[in-house]
């Protein structure tokens, strides 16, 4: 099942962010969040108009997805036809189809918004996730060699994009 995320699956989406955050270059940072700063993001999000979905199996909240502003769209209007999007899915429901299932109604969301493209920005080493946004119709179109920093080494970030409708 999915459908919009609440204040009460606040918790449940820290513990799947953060269950990744201190192993993982998932994120490129190294400071777990808090309760109060997911509360503060989902309250965020609404305000803004940008969803927040969750996957539920047997009443438990087993993954989420959003999508918010690629770059500045308020500094470069530009930009406002296009989203980029964050998904996390409990390692214990990856292949099951959850993950396609919540990128499917972010994308229906965000067409029925008005955007024209979603972009994923993937860690290059995440192999994984960037064939798993592959299979969901999304095609590479950048590496950017040693952006980001986490580990105490230099990361690469691969930018792959989804046209959305026509």
């Amino acid at each position: 099942m999915i459908r919009d995320a609440e204040q009460k699956d606040v918790p449940r989406i820290l513990d799947l962010v953060n269950a990744v955050l201190l192993t993982t270059t998932t994120e490129w940072t190294e400071t777990p969040y808090t309760l109060q700063d997911r509360r503060a993001w989902l309250e965020s999000h609404q305000q803004a108009a940008e969803p927040v979905i969750v996957a539920e199996i047997d009443g438990e909240v087993v993954g989420f997805a959003c999508y918010g502003d690629f770059r500045d769209s308020q500094k470069w209007p530009g930009y406002r036809f296009v989203a980029e999007q964050t998904i996390h899915v409990d390692e214990s429901c990856w292949r099951r189809g959850v993950g396609r299932a919540l990128i499917e109604a972010l994308c229906e969301r965000a067409l029925a918004a008005g955007k024209r493209v979603m972009v994923a920005a993937v860690d290059g080493e995440n192999t994984g996730s960037i064939r798993f946004h592959e299979r969901c119709g999304f095609v590479e179109v950048a590496r950017m060699p040693d952006i980001g920093f986490k580990f105490d080494r230099w990361l690469t970030l691969v930018l792959l994009q989804r046209r959305l409708g026509d």
